[in-house]
């Protein structure tokens, strides 16, 4: 029987996008095209210090010794690959996408396993075609010496992993092919594209744009209907119930993607909040809502002292 053991490692994962499609349209070019491309990136790889662990259908997975090796390999195969798809037609280019986690795995035998494999694979379904995306863990180890850029992207939901993954974009310049022709004719390897350099505190602070058009989507309906209330005074205040469960949807909104706090605990203190609002709109003079906030702080307290 193989030896089960435990180690820390760097899991580099990748996939071929829209591979179902390119198999439908031409399986023997599509396939001389996947071999291509394996080759070129086992032999990044191996020249990283890496080890491909495993291929199956359009996937591979390797792990790397050093996370900083791990992003440079991910970088020059993306490079590589653009100047080999800059020669083919748009709707046959061959895009990997590339995904890498720094985690603790079960090794057995040659493969490995675990929540560190897992999250990589997210990362890498998450990723642009031709792009990269890192794991906060990579990114505090890269940041400061990999000349490449980074977008902050929020927390990524992983299945059997309670709190969100931070996720990185590698920034590593547009898609579009800048290698001059002479460098692109014959057997000549493809030289790196320029990469995109953007200050990590830039990337960081940059706000999600989903988030924020959700937000003002809730603003401007939280207006309209003061507004009609307003309009059609009859001495009640009505609006004051789908404002305030407009704010309870745009607090859950900023607790899904934040990473300052712990989310199911900052959820009970939104639901806290969310009844002591219908408490105090609806006052009779008896505040009833102790009862149910005093159940959401147990609960709290008991999801604090189990966190890890």
């Amino acid at each position: 029987m193989s030896e089960t053991r435990r180690k820390l490692t760097t899991i580099f994962c990748a996939d071929v996008q829209d591979y179902t499609r390119l198999m439908g349209t031409d399986e023997e070019g599509t396939l001389a095209s996947l071999k291509r491309c394996r080759e070129a990136m086992g032999r990044l790889i191996e020249s990283h210090g890496g080890r491909v662990i495993n291929t199956w259908g359009d996937g591979l997975i390797a792990d790397f010794p050093s996370v900083v090796e791990a992003v440079r390999a991910a970088v020059d195969t993306q490079n590589e690959l653009a100047g080999f798809n800059a020669r083919r037609p748009a709707d046959g280019r061959m895009l990997f996408r590339i995904g890498i986690n720094l985690g603790d795995v079960i090794v057995e035998g040659d493969d490995i396993y675990g929540d560190g494999v897992n999250i990589a694979a997210r990362l890498q379904a998450s990723a642009a075609a031709g792009g990269i995306v890192i794991s906060s863990s990579v990114y505090d180890q890269v940041r400061n010496k990999v000349a490449v850029g980074f977008e902050f992207l929020g927390p990524l939901m992983v299945k059997n992993v309670d709190e969100g993954v931070p996720s990185y974009a590698v920034k590593i310049g547009d898609a579009k092919d800048e290698t001059p022709p002479a460098q692109r004719s014959g057997s000549a390897r493809p030289q790196p594209q320029p990469a995109t350099v953007m200050p990590a505190d830039m990337a960081e602070a940059r706000p999600a744009p989903r988030g924020r058009r959700l937000y003002g989507v809730l603003a401007v309906i939280a207006a309209v209907l003061i507004v009609i209330n307003l309009l059609s005074w009859q001495g009640v205040f009505w609006a004051r119930f789908p404002v305030l469960a407009l704010a309870v949807v745009a607090a859950l909104a900023w607790n899904r993607d934040q990473t300052l706090f712990n989310r199911k605990i900052t959820s009970l203190a939104i639901l806290a909040l969310g009844i002591a609002g219908i408490n105090l709109f609806t006052w009779t003079g008896q505040f009833w809502a102790v009862w149910p906030i005093l159940g959401i702080a147990a609960a709290m307290g008991v999801r604090w002292s189990m966190r890890r």
